[in-house]
């Protein structure tokens, strides 16, 4: 006998941003949660990364009552401004509100742990391998990330690859030319990797520097001025780095599918099902789509744990695909320097200059992905007008 609404019970194993968020939206609709992480809520916060959110991410934050704490740790961005280093082209995507905002990792992360904390559906069970057992007729969000032990013990395999390139981050503070750099995010597409400054405001951002992997190793073991150095050469003249906020890292980028988004009453979320190349900022956007189908269809009291579950894996799949896709196309298309390639890049990228609605196409493709700008109306709007 499926059990009525006000009983269903899910359990969220990790407690990242991702299944923080997962926990909240659950909760919401009007579950009880239990949110598991073997990790303690510090060693939670220890994640040195930044991400773009975009627009969707910013109508689901609305949505679960979140957006009005969480913009206090989320810079907007007004302009954005793509170059091609090799093709030599350039254009500028602009939004009188925001093109997007860029959150640290840390202070988001503690914004959606006291949210967790404070909600009386949520029981929190962190930094212990040990909590209460799941019923069988209970929903499990699995979003422990890429190396998901739950994800291998259901036996779904998870598929794909690993770039040659890998990513370098670093916090910097800048010495800029223009009184627009606070509001002003850059994308870069060299030969060797794209390159992305997120700003944070108060003239510190976050680069995220792709390259080979072993020219990453090297760059990370550089003297801090012999590190300024390289790192200005390949920043735009307009956003030249002054000094280093934080010690640089570098991760390897990974392009991988699980093979199924859920099986029995188990749904995978986040990057336990997916990884993409961080070019475009795409990677927490695409989790938090996951999100925003799951807390819809918890919304919805007819459904048991397996339906749900199933109708989950045949929502996202499209847009997981297209994403996924169009992301790697991207760093096939402009990380190679094959010279046939570079008037078609030229082309494209004059375009998008002078086609000011296929910018906002454009955008609204990153902002939604193309299941959801069609699902919205987006492709008929402007970049800041709300559904």
């Amino acid at each position: 006998m499926q059990r009525a609404a006000s009983e269903r019970t899910a359990w969220v194993r990790g407690a990242g941003p991702t299944g923080s968020l997962a926990a909240l939206a659950l909760a919401e609709a009007g579950w009880r949660v239990h949110l598991l992480d073997p990790q303690t809520p510090e060693q939670l916060l220890q994640r040195r990364r930044a991400y773009a959110l975009t627009h969707s991410t910013q109508e689901l934050l609305i949505q679960l009552k979140l957006w009005r704490h969480l913009s206090s740790c989320c810079h907007p961005f007004r302009r954005l401004e793509l170059h091609d280093r090799g093709s030599k082209a350039s254009t500028l995507f602009s939004a009188p509100e925001a093109v997007g905002w860029i959150a640290d990792h840390r202070p988001l992360q503690q914004h959606l742990l006291e949210a967790c904390h404070q909600h009386k559906a949520v029981a929190m069970h962190l930094g212990t391998s040990s909590s209460p057992s799941p019923s069988p007729d209970d929903l499990q969000v699995i979003a422990e990330g890429a190396n998901s032990s739950s994800r291998d013990a259901l036996g779904i395999r998870f598929r794909g690859f690993r770039y040659r390139q890998s990513c370098l981050t670093v916090q910097v503070k800048l010495t800029t030319t223009s009184s627009s750099s606070d509001d002003t995010a850059w994308e870069l597409f060299r030969p060797e990797g794209p390159l992305a400054v997120l700003p944070f405001g108060a003239g510190v951002a976050q680069v995220v520097w792709s390259a080979p992997e072993q020219r990453c190793q090297q760059r990370c073991e550089l003297h801090p001025e012999a590190f300024l150095a390289a790192l200005n050469q390949a920043l735009p003249p307009a956003a030249q780095a002054e000094a280093l906020l934080d010690q640089p890292a570098w991760f390897p980028v990974e392009w991988r599918l699980a093979r199924r988004l859920g099986r029995g009453t188990t749904l995978l979320c986040g990057e336990t099902a997916h990884r993409c190349h961080p070019v475009g900022g795409q990677g927490l956007n695409l989790c938090w789509r996951d999100v925003a189908t799951l807390a819809a269809l918890a919304q919805q009291p007819e459904l048991g744990a397996r339906q749900l579950v199933q109708r989950y894996g045949r929502r996202r799949w499209l847009d997981l695909i297209a994403v996924m896709i169009a992301t790697d196309g991207l760093i096939r298309l402009f990380s190679n320097g094959h010279r046939l390639l570079l008037p078609i890049r030229r082309f494209g990228i004059a375009l998008l200059d002078g086609i000011p609605a296929l910018r906002r196409l454009s955008l609204n493709l990153a902002t939604y992905g193309p299941v959801g700008m069609l699902l919205t109306g987006a492709w008929q709007r402007p970049n800041n007008q709300p559904p």
